[in-house]
């Protein structure tokens, strides 16, 4: 067996807010993680579907990031990205 090559291997302070709302459709269950990675970006977890993304700002305004990400009809993602612009 070969020696395993990182690339990285850190350890990093972390905050995480933990947040649940129910949509016109469905009910987001999200775990949002900040940290000093992704270049002030959030890592964004959906505890429901098992997905997640790294999301700025900049990735909002993409029009079907969301909808890609977490494999959202179009209402369902203009809800949610109406939250995360509360946080971002």
């Amino acid at each position: 067996m070969s020696e395993r090559f990182f690339l990285y291997d850190d350890t990093v302070d972390t905050k995480t807010r933990f947040v649940s709302f129910m949509g016109e459709n469905q009910r987001f269950d999200l775990a949002i993680i900040q940290s000093d990675r992704y270049y002030g970006k959030h890592i964004v977890l959906d505890i429901q579907s098992n997905r997640f993304a790294i999301i700025g700002e900049d990735d909002l305004k993409e029009p079907g990031y969301l909808e890609f990400a977490y494999k959202l009809g179009e209402e369902d993602a203009e809800e949610l990205r109406d939250f995360l612009y509360q946080l971002i």
